[in-house]
């Protein structure tokens, strides 16, 4: 049995983790998270979206924390950007690296973004334009890889389809999303056998929810499978409003624990990333999503 030698962490909560919250959150407390992050050695945090207040109110001000957090060199600090106009104020901004969205299911696509899976890869044509000429790194992100609300079962071909388009558009990475949390370890395998015939594996990340508790699992999965890039949220922060009983993204502290058991590095401070989840979380006024952060305090 071969692992990784090393893991990415890409860490989702303060843009994926927030955008659910019903209290607002103010833009100290999303640069003292950010921060936080930074000084726990994440190489790479999702910082905000670009996107009308309207829809994800929590997103905004993500122009003023991309301008007051403390950039580290070598950290990247991205940002979603699911329209042209998004891209460009997030350009303005300053921000280097944008993430991209397709779901793999058409009843999500309709129900999410009103658009067919094709009209939204269309949309992203003059973004990834854009970013060549500005010089800006797209990520792309799919969502509904092993289930969908509306659909229920999802194709593993299906899925490395939108995959294989994103990736032939520019994307130089995707990550694949198991948005309701309902997959199995066998089928993340398939899903990323199928999706490996067309995106080279080195270039797919893994990004799972743990509403059934199989976020582990499929992440150990995953690393059999080669994959060695991850998205996770600090204290487990986030969720998918359209899945019943959805618990959020995977605990960026569990899966840096179970990464540690292994002797896989990541350059990530287990201390201090408990302590940014901590603080996050009394911000928030809510109980922590991760198992090492509840086990540590009692």
């Amino acid at each position: 049995m071969t692992f990784p030698t090393h893991v990415r962490l890409i860490e989702v909560g303060p843009r994926d983790g927030l955008q659910n919250e019903a209290q607002p959150i103010s833009v100290a407390d999303k640069v003292q998270l950010v921060n936080a992050l930074t000084d726990a050695g994440l190489g790479y945090i999702e910082v905000g979206s670009f996107v009308s207040p309207k829809w994800v109110p929590q997103m905004a001000g993500s122009a003023e924390v991309f301008a007051q957090i403390q950039h580290k060199p070598g950290v990247v600090y991205g940002a979603l950007t699911p329209n042209m106009r998004g891209f460009e104020d997030a350009v303005a901004a300053g921000v280097k690296e944008v993430a991209v969205f397709a779901a793999a299911s058409e009843a999500f696509s309709q129900r999410n973004i009103n658009c067919s899976i094709s009209e939204s890869l269309e949309r992203f044509v003059p973004i990834m334009e854009s970013a060549r000429q500005h010089g800006i790194s797209v990520r792309g992100y799919v969502s509904c890889v092993l289930g969908c609300p509306y659909e229920g079962q999802v194709s593993a071909q299906q899925v490395a389809a939108v995959a294989k388009e994103l990736y032939a558009m520019g994307c130089y990475e995707v990550s694949l999303g198991d948005t309701i949390g309902t997959g199995t370890p066998s089928a993340t395998r398939a899903m990323f056998e199928a999706v490996g015939a067309y995106v080279p594996r080195d270039k797919l990340a893994g990004h799972f929810h743990d509403t059934y508790g199989q976020a582990m699992v499929n992440i150990y999965a995953s690393l059999l499978e080669g994959i060695n890039v991850f998205d996770s949220s600090v204290a487990g922060l986030g969720g998918c409003p359209y899945a019943k009983g959805a618990s959020g993204n995977v605990a960026t502290e569990d899966v840096l624990y179970m990464l540690n058991g292994i002797g896989i590095e990541t350059g990530v401070d287990m201390d201090k990333l408990l302590l940014a989840g901590q603080h996050i979380c009394s911000v928030l006024g809510r109980v922590t999503g991760s198992r090492v952060a509840k086990a540590r305090q009692c």
